[in-house]
């Protein structure tokens, strides 16, 4: 065989090892604040039981895809159950947040359509949105002016249907969309709003629903996307929305129809996890506490800061490798944080994302507010 595939793939990994860019993988070590478990609730008792009890009654492998024999009644269960905790009329449950967005945006928006796309969503809305034959069109991040002269002169055009897609809380940056200002322009452009929740629900919200309901636009929301391996603890997303719409893509979305189903006791344990939400909402207030304090902790060590107050907080070092040497620094004295790199992030933006969850103590974050302050200075930051 010819190798010059093998010389290419190599030159293309020495070129992203010269940029600092190569990834390694790392399990689990030190004190946790990179994870996405915001409530600690990957290895809650009840959820572990009823994963287990699940296992024991179905077995580990769900056989099949949903519309073969793949579907379990726990499915219908846990979805109608999210419905109701979204106040949306139905549900559907993928295997994961990524095959979600691209379902829906493969799926929904069509020839003649236009989708409006924040600059920083998330790499599975992207794909999605390259996926769709409808046409693109990018605004500059929570930018509403942008995204009104972008639809503005989209009129000057023929266009079906106008799609605007934010994410509520943004994974890398930590800040929050105006969701009641997109609300107002769709309105005003005849467009629709799909925002996708991933590190939204779960913790905000008065019952932890999200940041639809916190800017009480529940019925303005087209669908929304809500991963359920992050502040849920368990696997997978919820697509919530209108019932015609839910019928639709269970019909038409080809990552629903044509993969095989979660295993059966991942439902059980999504039943446990809502559960568990609305009987213990003091998960919720003390990751916000925790999120205060780390913030107070962070700005008293004269640390620049994002003004939004989410349990996403960048520390932005600019340099690949050097950020990739702060997050060892900080790995070695016991704290997992992991650097974050182009494309996740723009270029010369490199940054630790520190992640707060509800299981951190104050003295963990006293202790690593402290460390970080020694590693920055032993780097020359």
């Amino acid at each position: 065989m010819d190798n010059s595939f093998e010389i290419r793939v190599r030159a293309r990994l020495a070129n992203l090892g010269s940029k600092g860019l190569l990834r390694t993988l790392t399990p689990p070590r030190g004190i946790d604040l990179s994870s996405n478990d915001y409530l600690g609730l990957g290895a809650h008792p009840r959820l572990v039981q009823r994963f287990a009890e699940a296992v024991g009654r179905e077995g580990c492998g769900s056989t099949g895809s949903r519309l073969l024999r793949g579907h379990r009644d726990g499915f219908t269960a846990v979805e109608r159950r999210f419905a109701a905790f979204k106040r949306t009329e139905r549900s559907i449950y993928f295997s994961s947040g990524y095959l979600a967005n691209i379902a829906v945006l493969a799926t929904l928006p069509e020839k003649g359509d236009v989708i409006f796309s924040d600059e920083r969503n998330h790499a599975s809305l992207i794909d999605g949105i390259r996926l769709s034959r409808a046409q693109r069109a990018v605004f500059q991040h929570n930018d509403v002016d942008d995204l009104v002269r972008l639809l503005s002169e989209s009129k000057n055009v023929p266009v079906n249907q106008r799609f605007v897609v934010v994410e509520s809380l943004f994974s890398m940056d930590g800040d929050y969309a105006p969701l009641a200002d997109y609300v107002s322009v769709c309105e005003n452009f005849d467009a629709v709003l799909f925002v996708d929740e991933a590190h939204a629900v779960g913790v905000y919200g008065d019952d932890g629903s999200g940041l639809i309901h916190s800017a009480g636009i529940d019925d303005d929301v087209l669908l929304s996307v809500n991963t359920a391996g992050k502040a849920l603890g368990v696997a997978g997303a919820f697509v919530a929305g209108p019932a015609w719409l839910i019928d639709y893509l269970e019909q038409r979305a080809r990552p629903f129809v044509f993969s095989t189903a979660s295993p059966p006791a991942v439902a059980a344990a999504l039943e446990a996890s809502l559960d568990v939400i609305a009987g213990e909402p003091e998960r919720r207030k003390r990751l916000l506490a925790r999120v205060r304090f780390l913030r107070a902790r962070l700005k008293q060590a004269g640390l620049p800061l994002p003004t939004d107050i989410s349990q996403i907080i960048p520390i932005i070092v600019g340099d690949n490798t050097a950020a990739v040497k702060l997050a060892q620094a900080l790995q070695q004295r016991g704290f997992d944080v992991r650097a974050i790199r182009p494309p996740s992030v723009p270029d010369n933006t490199a940054r630790l994302r520190v992640s707060v969850n509800a299981s951190l103590s104050e003295d963990d974050l006293d202790r690593f507010v402290d460390a970080l302050g020694q590693c920055l200075r032993k780097l020359g930051r």
